[in-house]
């Protein structure tokens, strides 16, 4: 369940007895249900107590939760897997003095020390054991499906780290027994990780239909997550957006954009699992991917990624194609050694093949300190429009390349406002922090800008003068550049000296 808050219910505290288990004190909360610290009150064994809580819905509300309290006592107790969090007891809570509480179920399981979403939160790149951390993943969720039953929330804040570090998948509240092909669930999930064709089915008296390809897409959007230290396969700053934006995809509106810098084989997987519908997912079984990914995992510098390798732009009917032919999304390049930025460790910078290190001309006043740098941001965005060019003309007309430039309430390499900085932050240097005044972070973060402007305008049919309108919408906002259905009239001579350094920076 998502750790969305740490409010307890009321009636229930610290110290109080439910069994043979004494509770030790909140570890999250969410929606529906609270989870506790506990131990053994004979022997210490410590443990996480869940409680199913029904007491703040709405009358309306209750026969779709009661249905979820009893699948996730359910299944919760079936499950015997090393990869499945195991639960000891279903327990009833005595709160006589809260009869809203009185009576509620508790489910006892091993306590977990994080979630991978805990993990991915703290993540500065790639998760150092994304390979293993896959397999365990995929193993549970096969066990799953041999089961029949369909996990139907996979997601990072669902997959806990035992103390050791083993992968436990958990909260069943939407597993659910397939009937023949498929099974229902309530009207419920995560936006981020739920198929497309979620959307487009209708909700009967039983629920919705979900089908254990709807796992196999929450496998491949969290596997890219972990791959990439948490980057989602599909733009967006909100989880409603990137939703749409997968929408798009899997209506063959727009090409699937995985990170360029993931593994080859890694990529031909996720393409895998994100295959634009339910019919050419299915023959991806939870089975398959597990072995497949036993044999990635095994692989020498399993995970590792090629800074260099730039990917292919598929629409939903090319992956299906080349999912036919056998084909994969292979790209492949050699890394080569970089060079620090001012104020950046050398061990900090990124790595960039030579050749395209050369991308920039040799004789430009690009700083060859921030080069690394500038090259890496716009390798990780799948759009061509966005290159090394394009990122340091922008900088050279922010701000001539200077770390300490300001104006207003505009600072730093990039010139980011500090509120517009937060919503695109990205830890460039990897560090552990990100910061406007940081140059490594400034230019990780305006490449990840500059890509959604470029996909944001393409999306809504501007296809003309991209680098033109993507400088402009830097300037003011992608929503005015959309408006005006072109180049607002006040970012031209801003838009034109862009041009100018472009044409240098590309000679």
């Amino acid at each position: 369940m998502d750790g969305s808050h740490t409010t307890p219910p009321p009636g229930v505290r610290p110290g109080h007895r439910i069994g043979d288990w004494r509770l030790a004190g909140p570890i999250g909360a969410g929606s529906w249900g609270s989870v506790y610290a506990a131990e053994h009150v004979g022997d210490g064994r410590p443990a996480a107590v869940k409680i199913l809580r029904t007491d703040l819905l709405a009358p309306g509300q209750r026969a779709w939760m009661d249905e979820l309290v009893r699948r996730e006592v359910r299944f919760s107790l079936e499950a015997d897997h090393p990869h499945v969090v195991r639960t000891h007891a279903a327990l009833t809570v005595a709160v006589p003095d809260h009869p809203e509480l009185d009576g509620l179920t508790a489910l006892v399981m091993d306590r977990a020390e994080r979630s991978l979403r805990d993990l991915l939160a703290d993540a500065a790149g790639p998760l150092p054991d994304a390979p293993r951390l896959l397999r365990e993943t995929a193993d549970g969720l096969a066990h799953l499906h041999g089961r029949g039953w369909v996990h139907g929330d996979l997601k990072p804040a669902n997959i806990l780290l035992a103390p050791g570090g083993t992968v436990w998948l958990a909260d069943f509240g939407l597993t659910a027994e397939l009937e023949g092909t498929h099974a229902y669930v309530p009207p419920l999930g995560s936006l981020d990780h739920v198929p497309p064709e979620w959307w487009s089915q209708r909700t009967g008296q039983r629920g919705a239909t979900v089908r254990p390809t709807a796992d196999v897409w929450a496998y491949g959007v969290l596997a890219h997550q972990v791959l990439t230290g948490g980057r989602h396969p599909f733009p967006g700053r909100t989880a409603r957006a990137r939703a749409l934006a997968a929408q798009a995809y899997a209506h063959g509106g727009a090409p699937l954009r995985l990170d360029g810098q993931l593994p080859p084989e890694w990529r031909e997987l996720i393409a895998d699992c994100l295959l634009p519908d339910h019919a050419s997912r299915a023959r991806h079984t939870a089975a398959e991917l597990s072995r497949r990914v036993r044999q990635l995992s095994d692989a020498p510098h399993a995970g590792r990624r090629g800074a260099a390798r730039r990917p292919v732009l598929l629409t939903a009917g090319a992956v299906l194609l080349a999912a036919a032919a056998g084909a994969g999304v292979l790209l492949t390049s050699d890394d080569g050694p970089g060079k620090a930025a001012a104020g950046a460790s050398p061990s900090a910078a990124p790595s960039v093949s030579a050749s395209v290190a050369g991308m920039l001309p040799e004789d430009s006043d690009v700083p060859r300190a921030l080069r690394p740098y500038i090259t890496t941001a716009a390798q990780r965005c799948t759009e061509e429009e966005v290159t090394p060019a394009l990122i340091a003309a922008m900088l050279k007309a922010e701000s001539g390349f200077d770390p300490k430039a300001r104006r207003t309430d505009e600072f730093g390499i990039a010139m980011w406002t500090p509120s517009v900085f937060r919503a695109w932050a990205v830890d460039g240097d990897h560090d552990g922090r990100k910061d406007y005044w940081s140059p490594p972070d400034a230019i990780a973060s305006m490449g990840s800008y500059l890509c959604w402007l470029d996909q944001r305008f393409k999306a809504n049919g501007l296809r003309r003068d991209l680098p033109g309108l993507i400088a402009a919408g830097y300037r003011t906002s992608s929503r005015v550049v959309i408006d005006t259905r072109g180049m607002p009239a006040r970012t031209r001579a801003y838009v034109d000296q862009v041009a100018r350094h472009l044409a240098r920076y590309t000679r």
